[in-house]
């Protein structure tokens, strides 16, 4: 039998990476023995840590145990699970929703259900791993065009013609922070009559009225009547939400055709009650757009306090500080976990070579005196 060790290759001291083995007590994080403030969280509202979240999902389990026992098509329907569904429906304006168990898991297995070998799929360079594998997997031709380069992405939908062709992108990019332009990926799929779809894991519960995200900002819902029927949606509940799981948003025949088709859910075991709980009491303080306001507020201050700095162009939660070299960006993250700051280096593969970066996630938990002291320690930095 050969040895493991021989399956993979040596890997840089620069690029190895561990687990950051760390516990959350809210904004503030416990890592290396140390107590920091958390710059690295998706938790972009806070709300994994609220108190209404939190007792929803204590009296869940009080009431009703905490695993589901089993898949959706099995014994593990809950009916909380179809009532947050009609709920995300009806929030984000589609005529239906069918909640998974991530969003690598959605995507993967929504790709893999839409396509196949006849199907092309175009996507942005940038998208996430989850959009990328699900077209690999899905067997599809698959074509990716340069990060938002829409003129690329026009001449390959005129040079290869099909009867099925799927545009994917992500609609907040999890490296960069910067957005697609929806409305111009909506004018393309209608041009060459190809399906849209937007992964806004980023974006749902952070931007867009009443946090709706980018979708909604771009005034594009998937209701027939509004003639957007072949726009798909996807979300997560493990970011804004601060809860698990992701969910699936489409017509009434495209939802009800992964209910018979999507292999990533048919065969998981159902999410627990719990976390749907969770989930359905932070989209009531979502759609308050309290916490929606403070994260905005939140932003604006941070990208006026470092607009001397070399952070990409982002109007979103996620603002990556470009450092080059993986040893700087290395060095950063130590300096200002020193500060007391957690905001981890990210290297390639993740991003590509030369641009190693410090990726700071915002929060509405945080306060206005933590962002002040973090753009103090960033500036000593540079």
């Amino acid at each position: 039998m050969s040895d493991s060790r021989n399956w993979f290759a040596p890997v840089a001291a620069s690029r190895h990476r561990k687990f950051a083995a760390s516990v959350r007590h809210g904004i503030l994080i416990e890592y290396d023995h140390r107590q920091l403030v958390n710059f690295a969280s998706n938790d972009y509202l806070g709300l994994s840590h609220h108190p209404t979240v939190m007792q929803a999902a204590i009296g869940c389990i009080q009431e009703r145990g905490f695993g589901s026992g089993a898949s959706r098509l099995v014994s593990g329907d809950d009916p909380s699970l179809h009532a947050l569904e009609n709920r995300l429906a009806e929030w984000k304006g589609y005529q239906g929703c069918l909640i998974v168990g991530s969003g690598m898991l959605a995507n993967m297995g929504l790709l893999q259900a839409l396509a196949d070998r006849h199907c092309h799929i175009f996507s942005d360079k940038l998208n996430h791993a989850s959009l990328i594998d699900g077209a690999r997997l899905s067997g599809a031709r698959h074509h990716r065009f340069a990060h938002r380069d829409y003129g690329q992405l026009e001449e390959l939908l005129a040079r290869h013609k099909a009867e099925q062709r799927i545009i994917a992108s992500d609609g907040v990019f999890s490296m960069d922070g910067d957005c697609a332009d929806v409305d111009h990926l909506m004018q393309l799929a209608e041009a060459h009559d190809t399906l849209l779809l937007i992964d806004d894991a980023h974006g749902i519960g952070t931007a867009g009225p009443q946090g709706r995200g980018l979708v909604a900002a771009a005034q594009l819902h998937g209701q027939p009547m509004a003639g957007h029927e072949r726009l798909i949606e996807v979300g997560t509940l493990g970011k804004a939400f601060g809860s698990y799981g992701a969910f699936i948003l489409g017509s009434h025949e495209l939802i009800e055709g992964l209910r018979q088709r999507q292999r990533s859910m048919i065969y998981s075991t159902a999410l627990p009650p719990a976390v749907i709980a969770a989930a359905d009491a932070a989209l009531t303080l979502i759609q308050a757009g309290d916490f929606v306001a403070r994260l905005q507020q939140h932003i604006k201050s941070f990208r006026q306090q470092v607009e001397a700095l070399p952070l990409l162009e982002s109007e979103t939660a996620i603002q990556p500080l470009l450092i080059g070299s993986d040893e700087a960006a290395l060095d950063a993250a130590t300096s200002l976990r020193d500060a007391g700051f957690f905001v981890p280096a990210i290297r390639p593969p993740t991003v590509p070579e030369g641009t190693a970066r410090l990726r700071i996630t915002l929060s509405a938990a945080h306060s206005s005196a933590q962002i002040r002291q973090l753009c103090a320690a960033l500036a000593g930095l540079v």
